[in-house]
């Protein structure tokens, strides 16, 4: 597989992260500048954000939790000559996954379905790890 093929869908989960991250400060600058942030708590000193720009927060910070396994996978791969047309695929669908996660944890926001998103891409991601680990373990002495 080409490099361009192999990190193209890393590339749009970057994407994603930084869309996130902008629209996240976008809804933060606007609850501070309308007057709607509280101190939340006092002892640490956190901020209380309005409901929306938490939603939005807590959906960027999701984006760096899984994915970041996804990232180590993908340069694992790339580094060890382990990423062929299925890898590229599945990656592919963890991506949608994580797309799909975004779109309900910033829209309706309904647990079945944003569990159902986070449980799809939890499952596509454990087993690209189990399949790319089985590869390196059974490749035999020096193979890369």
């Amino acid at each position: 597989m080409s490099v361009q093929a192999i990190l193209l869908p890393v590339f749009v989960q970057v994407a994603l992260i930084f869309l996130l991250a902008v629209w996240m400060l976008q809804q933060r600058h606007g609850a501070l500048r309308r007057g709607e942030v509280r101190v939340g708590d006092v002892a640490l000193g956190q901020p209380a954000w309005p409901a929306r720009a938490t939603q939005v927060s807590n959906s960027f910070h999701s984006q760096l939790q899984l994915p970041l396994l996804f990232f180590v996978l993908v340069i694992l791969a790339m580094m060890t000559r382990k990423a062929d047309l299925p890898f590229v695929v599945m990656s592919w669908l963890f991506v949608a996954t994580r797309i799909l996660h975004v779109a309900v944890h910033t829209g309706s926001n309904r647990l079945g379905p944003r569990f159902a998103a986070f449980a799809a891409g939890f499952v596509l991601l454990l087993a690209m790890w189990v399949i790319f680990a089985l590869r390196i373990l059974l490749a035999g002495e020096g193979a890369a």
